[in-house]
């Protein structure tokens, strides 16, 4: 495994992590003693960075990994989670006496005295223009509740805003093979000001796995399903905001360019890891196989510079008409 510093968090943290999306819900059915499983695989594996929010399954993901932490015995890993999407999406929610109960939730359902890590979960985008809010955040830090506190964002523009405040250590940014806008700007950006970046929803929600057909089916409780156009929350979240049936011309245009030996969704892990700005991708796994899977991806050969301008030529043609300036 690969290890990379997480920003001024001084954290060194594995360079695939886990995210924890689908051990809460909204991936359709998932069974918490294999979603365990898939944990201590990873952590078999050298994986030290686990992401999850307490809007999974409204708590389930975080209560998951709490049990996860204790079995592990003291292990020294990092757990990051988020707050802020179990309340309508208004900024007059977000205050620091909402902040604090959100926090608290998170530690009693993690089991721990403070948080590694905490990321404001997608918030409205004028958050990032309410320095009160990231003060509150700097006081939660004073207080010894959370030791460092980040943000997810949904576009590079609130990303870009966010590093402005001098206690975000880490964004999260969807950036993959089909959006890559973030590395025209934003990551060098965040590496000038020593944020790390952590890369999610990195395989396009299993599009980037080629396992997908146009016949596959999902079912109803699947994000997948249900959000294909946003009706749930930003359509960005899923297959990364590209259509469907684009998503599935696009994976075989990819296939020719997978070295042999590795699957395609391990060379679009690999993809991203040869951006030095980011610190580590977050894929979910729902299983101990796919969790192993993604843990190798850190341990590939650097894809070829053929490879690189080939992916970056199929996003310009395909991907980037639908999804670069929107996100």
């Amino acid at each position: 495994m690969q290890y990379r510093r997480l920003g001024r968090t001084g954290y060194r943290v594995s360079a695939v992590g886990v995210g924890a999306w689908a051990m809460g819900g909204d991936w359709g059915t998932v069974d918490d003693g294999e979603s365990l499983s898939a944990l201590h695989a990873a952590a078999d594996a050298g994986v030290t960075l686990y992401d999850t929010a307490d809007v999974y399954g409204d708590g389930r993901s975080e209560r998951l990994i709490g049990r996860f932490l204790r079995e592990r015995g003291g292990e020294r890993l990092v757990v990051a989670t988020k707050m802020g999407r179990r309340v309508p999406q208004l900024v007059a929610n977000y205050t620091a006496e909402a902040f604090r109960g959100w926090i608290d939730r998170s530690r009693e359902n993690l089991g721990v005295d403070r948080l590694d890590l905490v990321q404001l979960h997608c918030p409205p985008t004028e958050v990032y223009y309410r320095p009160e809010l990231f003060a509150a955040l700097d006081e939660l830090v004073a207080d010894g509740a959370i030791a460092h506190y980040g943000v997810s964002v949904e576009r590079v523009e609130e990303a870009l805003k966010a590093v402005e405040y001098p206690g975000v250590a880490s964004v999260q940014i969807i950036f993959n093979i089909v959006r890559q806008r973030p590395a025209d700007r934003f990551l060098a950006e965040a590496a000038r000001r020593d944020v790390g970046v952590l890369a999610r929803v990195p395989l396009a929600s299993g599009l980037l796995t080629g396992k997908f057909g146009r016949q596959s089916a999902f079912e109803p409780t699947d994000h997948r399903m249900y959000n294909r156009h946003g009706e749930s929350f930003d359509v960005g979240e899923t297959f990364a905001g590209l259509d469907y049936e684009t998503g599935l011309d696009l994976v075989e245009e990819l296939r020719p360019l997978v070295p042999a030996g590795v699957t395609l969704a391990q060379m679009a892990l690999r993809w991203i890891l040869m951006f030095e700005g980011v610190t580590a991708a977050i894929p979910g796994a729902k299983t101990p196989e796919q969790a192993r899977a993604n843990a190798a991806a850190a341990d590939l050969e650097p894809l070829p510079a053929a490879v690189m301008e080939r992916v970056g030529q199929l996003y310009v043609e395909r991907a980037a008409p639908l999804v670069h300036q929107r996100w």
